[in-house]
């Protein structure tokens, strides 16, 4: 957003992501994003609040942020040669309404990872915040043989498509 030439804050909204048996990647993401847009715009009625969530479907298995070094590795691992979805969505509230809501598919391919190149990468510390385990915008990048969409999507906000609902909703700096 930043890059955008939008000024913002960030604000934990201290919602608690959990999902819901069988719900799938997309809706999880949404009924996120929106949990979190509506739960900081209570705070701050007038303001424009976009809300956001990542996660990363291979498999059939959602994988969310690793919870240890094991399960970081295991998804790693999981994601090594194949393809996956990044789905991450996002949605803009205002008071108690929210005003537009998204999500955003990309296919990204993993190149074939060793065990010794998962093992450093785990020890750098960058899986543990990111969905999947990894982050396009770091030494993740270099796992990344393609990427079939917006590939800001896959750093965690699809950019220009929230800019262009900023505009339809009437946020007067886009």
């Amino acid at each position: 957003m930043a890059a955008a030439g939008l000024r913002f804050e960030v604000i934990e909204s201290a919602v608690e992501e959990r999902r819901r048996a069988g719900e799938p990647a997309a809706e999880y993401a949404a009924r996120m994003a929106r949990d979190k847009a509506i739960a900081v715009a209570g705070r701050f009625p007038a303001a424009f609040v976009l809300g956001a969530d990542t996660v990363v479907e291979c498999l059939g298995e959602i994988l969310e942020k690793p919870a240890s070094a094991d399960d970081a590795r295991r998804m790693l691992t999981m994601l090594s040669g194949r393809t996956h979805t990044v789905v991450t969505a996002y949605a803009i509230a205002r008071g108690a309404e929210i005003l537009a809501a998204e999500a955003v598919q990309s296919r990204v391919t993993f190149r074939a990872l060793g065990p010794d190149e998962i093992t450093r990468y785990i020890a750098s510390g960058e899986p543990f915040d990111k969905a999947g385990g990894y982050g396009i915008q770091g030494a993740g990048g270099g796992f990344i043989a393609e990427v079939s969409g917006a590939r800001d999507n896959v750093m965690g906000l699809p950019v220009a498509n929230v800019m262009a609902a900023l505009r339809r909703v009437g946020f007067g700096r886009c």
